[in-house]
């Protein structure tokens, strides 16, 4: 992996572990973004997911539970779930042989370019931590300049995996501010408006 994509991983990594670590304590069941998940299952989710893919660039096994299905109910600490799993994606990331120009993936097609391999770990990171910020009422995290450097990934991974990973592409609302991040939430089928339901 380059330079330019281990930094791109560190940043969507970092905002993750930033957006679970800003959870209040009563903060795990609000609902996120994410239709019919709470908090608590976004970061199974987004933990399982990264499992996935160290599991596929290593031959090791994956997640326990199934990252699509999440139970809602921690085993342990958010961070005790999070970090092992971001520590074995980041390892798996790191065994890339310079001279590999494809590596496997949880998603189809199952192989991608190394870059559009990493973006799309990034990516999935920097989504959820997105979901878990706005569900918590805290600023999102996912700055435009994190989502311009993830929209490459988004374009080939997005219309593939749509009614799966990814919901229809919106249209942003007229007068709604367009940035980088906003144009890459609103593509992914996510409404960057989003606010939790008035209970």
């Amino acid at each position: 992996m380059t330079t330019t994509e281990w930094e791109l991983l560190d940043r969507a990594y970092a905002t993750l572990r930033e957006a679970v670590a800003g959870v209040p304590a009563d903060g795990w069941d609000l609902p996120t973004p994410c239709t019919q998940w709470n908090v608590t299952q976004v970061l199974q989710h987004a933990a399982g997911d990264q499992l996935a893919y160290a599991a596929r660039l290593t031959g090791g096994s994956g997640p326990a539970e199934d990252p699509f299905a999440p139970s809602g109910t921690l085993a342990g600490t958010p961070a005790g779930l999070l970090d092992p799993a971001l520590a074995a994606a980041a390892e798996a990331f790191a065994g890339v042989a310079p001279g590999d120009a494809e590596v496997a993936v949880p998603l189809p097609p199952f192989s991608l370019p190394v870059a559009t391999a990493v973006g799309a770990a990034a990516l999935d990171a920097a989504v959820h931590a997105w979901d878990i910020a706005v569900a918590t009422g805290r600023p999102p995290g996912l700055t435009d300049e994190l989502a311009a450097a993830l929209r490459p990934a988004a374009d080939v991974l997005a219309d593939p995996l749509r009614g799966f990973a990814y919901g229809p592409a919106l249209t942003l609302a007229p007068g709604a501010d367009g940035g980088a991040a906003d144009r890459l939430l609103a593509f992914l089928g996510r409404d960057p408006g989003w606010a939790a339901p008035v209970a």
